[in-house]
């Protein structure tokens, strides 16, 4: 009888080792790799995904009150700087323009006059010295011919009824000299009364011109200002505005977004600003293109808080069970204009930022910057209007042609 033979079983161990060591090795390699590669590239990177594109959101309110006749843009229409949005019912300005350059007017031709009296005053005191000069010369006279007749009133060559006669007219000579003088002295004073309302002025310079011109500007700035124009080209959101809606000044119509001025702002951890420097480069993208497009900015501030210093109900962190919470700080972030133009962005936007934080030779983002501040040229053409119909309107009531 024959033994049986038994066949020797392979240990699983042993074939399990080499896979787990080329899985281990694999494992270290990528580790080793991705080490490298964060290294090399990511370890100056800060990036994060609460980032929102934001703008400036120029609201547009009356600068007087009336009552609204035509709403000319709506939401979404595109607008330039200039160009008209809303228009009240000019009536009422129209009349208070009226009134003011009538009263202007008058005005001009009243200090007009009083400086035409002028030269009329002036040589109605040279009348009244002429005649006081003509005055004395016939008191002296009188008087000369009472003091040759008196000796003579003894020898008899002279009655004493032409003596009495050379009396009354040497009287009547004072009597009238006196009356010149005063006469003179009346000229004299309104002359001078007048020339008190003239000195040291033209007659487009007077008081009373200045008062009444004024007047005009305020009210053609009123009349101008009937019809709201765009302060910067945009596009209009948020209407509120109705037609035949009664405003007052300072009420919400609506807002225009300068589309071409955005920017990201970009919330990161505190602790992500250490190395943040003004200028340093930034690679972002938007949720609503993906991945595909790729935009390039630059950092150019950091916001004066953290989120929650500036929320209507701030943290109060006096109390007993405080939990520390990791604060983020607004970081401004630039857009390239151009890629800006070529793949619009909307306010409220998501984005992706990563900030290269490389090169650390820059300001601190946590230092004070200065940037120009923004301004509209819209409205300067309604003064300098005001100023011309102004102009126009003493010339020609001074007879004056207006001048270019």
């Amino acid at each position: 009888m024959s033994e049986p033979t038994s066949t020797p079983v392979a240990d699983p161990g042993a074939k399990r080792k080499p896979a787990l060591l080329a899985v281990t090795a694999i494992t270290l390699a990528a580790a080793v790799l991705y080490g490298g590669w964060w290294l090399l590239t990511q370890r100056h990177h800060e990036s994060t995904d609460n980032a929102y594109v934001q703008g400036q959101v120029v609201q547009i309110t009356p600068q007087v009150a009336g009552t609204v006749l035509a709403v000319l843009a709506d939401d979404t229409d595109l607008v330039k700087a200039g160009q008209p949005l809303v228009r009240l019912d000019a009536a009422d300005a129209r009349l208070a323009l009226a009134r003011a350059e009538a009263q202007l007017a008058q005005t001009v031709r009243e200090v007009r006059t009083v400086y035409a009296n002028d030269a009329t005053y002036a040589a109605n005191v040279r009348l009244r010295e002429a005649e006081v000069a003509r005055a004395e010369a016939e008191a002296r006279r009188a008087a000369d011919d009472l003091e040759r007749r008196r000796p003579l009133l003894a020898s008899g060559a002279v009655g004493g009824e032409e003596l009495q006669h050379a009396e009354t007219t040497l009287a009547s000579a004072k009597s009238a000299l006196a009356a010149a003088r005063s006469a003179l002295a009346a000229a004299q004073e309104q002359a001078t009364s007048n020339r008190a309302l003239t000195d040291g002025t033209t007659p487009e310079h007077h008081p009373n011109v200045e008062r009444a011109a004024a007047a005009v500007r305020e009210a053609w700035l009123a009349l101008q200002r009937t019809e709201l124009p765009a302060p910067i080209a945009g596009q209009v959101a948020r209407r509120s505005v109705q037609v035949g809606q009664r405003v007052a000044p300072g009420t919400p119509l609506m807002s225009v977004v300068p589309l071409e001025q955005v920017w990201v702002e970009a919330n990161f951890k505190e602790g992500q600003l250490r190395d943040m420097r003004i200028g340093q480069p930034v690679r972002l993208s938007a949720d609503l293109y993906g991945s595909r497009v790729e935009y390039e900015g630059r950092v150019v501030g950091v916001g004066a808080g953290t989120g929650a210093a500036f929320a209507l109900l701030p943290a109060q962190n006096a109390t007993g069970n405080w939990i520390k919470v990791v604060q983020r700080v607004p970081v401004r972030i630039e857009l390239d204009a151009r890629q800006l133009a070529e793949h619009p962005l909307r306010v409220g936007l998501s984005m992706q930022a990563s900030v290269d934080t490389a090169d650390t030779h820059g300001e601190p983002v946590l230092a004070a910057v200065t940037r120009p501040t923004n301004r509209t040229a819209v409205f300067d053409a309604a003064g300098e209007a005001a100023e011309r119909r102004v102009h126009e309107i003493i010339a020609r009531n001074l007879g004056r042609p207006a001048k270019g």
